[in-house]
C-alpha cells in the first residue's frame, strides 16, 4: 500500500499546492487535525493558522498560512478550501505588522458587532502571517 495521497489546497485566488503528500496537519476548531494516506472519508472545518505539509518520505515539512475553510477527504483525495493561503516567503512582514496595528486600533474603537468581528479576523490573520516561517515553498 502506498503512503501517499493526492491533495489540492485551494484559496479563493489561487491553487497553493496540488500533488502527492504523505501528511497534512492543520488547525481545526477542537485542535490540530492530521490526515495521512488511507484516512477515512470526512469533512472537517479548519481555522486560521499554519499548516504543515509533508510531500515525501523524508523528514521535509513545509509550512503555509491559511484562513478559515474546510478539508474534505473522499476516497483518498484530499481537498482543502480556504479563504486565503500563503507560503511564508509570500508574506511581507512590514505590511502584516501594519495590518496588525490597524486591526488593534479598530478593536479599541467603539464599533458595531460586525465591524468588531471583522477587526478581530483581520488581527488574527495578521498575527498568523507574522508567526514562524519554517521552510521554503514547494516548487
Amino acid at each position: 500500500m502506498s503512503n501517499f495521497f493526492y491533495i489540492k489546497i485551494l484559496a479563493t485566488d489561487k491553487v497553493l499546492y496540488e500533488g502527492m503528500a504523505v501528511s497534512l496537519i492543520f488547525p481545526a476548531p477542537d485542535g490540530e487535525f492530521q490526515i495521512m494516506a488511507h484516512h477515512e472519508n470526512v469533512v472537517v472545518a479548519c481555522c486560521e493558522g499554519s499548516i504543515k505539509l509533508k510531500t515525501d518520505d523524508d523528514n521535509n515539512w513545509y509550512s503555509a498560512f491559511i484562513g478559515i475553510g474546510f478539508v474534505s477527504v473522499e476516497d483518498g483525495i484530499v481537498t482543502m478550501l480556504v479563504d486565503y493561503a500563503n507560503w511564508p516567503d509570500e508574506v511581507e512582514e512590514a505590511r502584516a505588522r501594519e495590518a496588525m496595528e490597524r486591526a488593534k486600533e479598530q478593536l479599541r474603537q467603539d464599533k458595531s458587532i460586525q465591524e468588531y468581528n471583522l477587526s478581530r479576523a483581520a488581527l488574527a490573520r495578521a498575527m498568523v502571517r507574522l508567526s514562524q516561517p519554517v521552510n521554503a515553498p514547494l516548487e
